[in-house]
């Protein structure tokens, strides 16, 4: 009896020290990435969806992947610390969204692959060396300019009686400022005038936006703005109120109200990252990757708002759900 004891417990023994060196072996398999987001925002939510998802499509998912996922809620010293503490981890990679993580993330670690999204080409980031080289750890989706000019044009060709067109725009924020001079370049050639004005934080945008009204503006044009991303709701809700349309160069913004708009769609900006970052996780290897074009842009329109303005627009456009 004592010997059937005996042997019953040392089944039982090797059973659990075969399920516990099981439970290490899988999660030693597991890979740990990094993901740094800026600020909380619906716009930016459906790029990180994106990514998340290209790395399921690719086999990449809770059973083999372990996210640290940090969030600044849109302070510098914050996207700072957050990211020291994800280069200070066993990550595999690093996933930016937007441009203030990407430029982060870069001066804190060479090492370390990072993934960007929503953010400008490296060297409109002022990320490229003196011989205009993107730095070697720098891989993910990029957009140029160009498509603003695209986006203005769309104010010019739904709303023709447009005369005087305002916006806002963020003096420290890079991306802001280079999309300020793109559409006061394309203002110019359209005879449309542009009023600006600066804004420092979403705290300050109802009443920025309120003083472009009073100068009795045809239109708000939202640029690619951190400060406009995180504050849409209430720019457009200031602008329905004057009868002022909202146009914008980013997708995701009219869904938050905006009327049209000719740019990325950001799930698929992400998405397109994701697809780069799951190849890398697959092989280990960076060859063959690196920074490139966002392939997505169409030109969106709010059916709500259409209505609300009274507005058209033909087969060229689609209704954003």
């Amino acid at each position: 009896m004592k010997r059937e004891i005996l042997l019953t417990l040392i089944f039982v023994a090797t059973l659990f020290s075969c399920n516990t060196s099981q439970t290490k072996n899988q999660e030693q398999t597991k890979i740990t990435i990094g993901f740094l987001d800026l600020l909380q925002d619906e716009t930016l939510a459906q790029a990180k969806k994106g990514f998340f998802n290209a790395l399921k499509d690719n086999g990449f998912d809770d059973k083999n992947l372990d996210i640290i996922y940090r969030n600044a809620q849109n302070d510098q010293p914050t996207l700072q610390q957050a990211c020291d503490y994800l280069v200070s981890q066993p990550v595999e990679l690093i996933a930016t969204n937007p441009t203030l993580s990407t430029i982060t993330a870069v001066q804190k670690t060479k090492k370390i692959p990072v993934f960007m999204m929503v953010s400008p080409r490296p060297d409109i980031a002022r990320l490229t060396d003196a011989n205009g080289k993107s730095p070697s750890n720098l891989f993910g989706v990029y957009e140029t300019l160009e498509y603003i000019d695209t986006s203005v044009m769309l104010i010019k060709t739904v709303l023709p009686s447009a005369k005087k067109i305002g916006t806002i725009f963020n003096q420290s924020e890079p991306q802001s400022m280079d999309a300020l001079k793109r559409i006061e370049s394309e203002c110019a050639k359209l005879g449309i005038e542009l009023e600006k004005l600066p804004v420092n934080s979403s705290n300050e945008t109802q009443l920025v936006v309120g003083a472009l009204l009073n100068k009795k503006i045809d239109a708000f044009f939202a640029l690619p703005d951190n400060v406009v991303f995180s504050s849409m709701e209430v720019i457009v809700k200031s602008c329905d109120a004057a009868h002022v349309p909202v146009f914008t160069s980013e997708e995701g913004l009219v869904k938050r109200g905006a009327v049209a708009a000719f740019g990325a769609d950001m799930y698929e900006w992400g998405y397109q990252s994701g697809v780069q970052a799951s190849q890398f996780l697959k092989t280990k290897l960076t060859t063959g990757l690196q920074p490139e074009i966002v392939k997505s842009r169409r030109r969106v329109f709010n059916e709500e708002k259409a209505k609300q303005y009274l507005l058209k627009f033909d087969s060229s456009f689609v209704p954003v759900k």
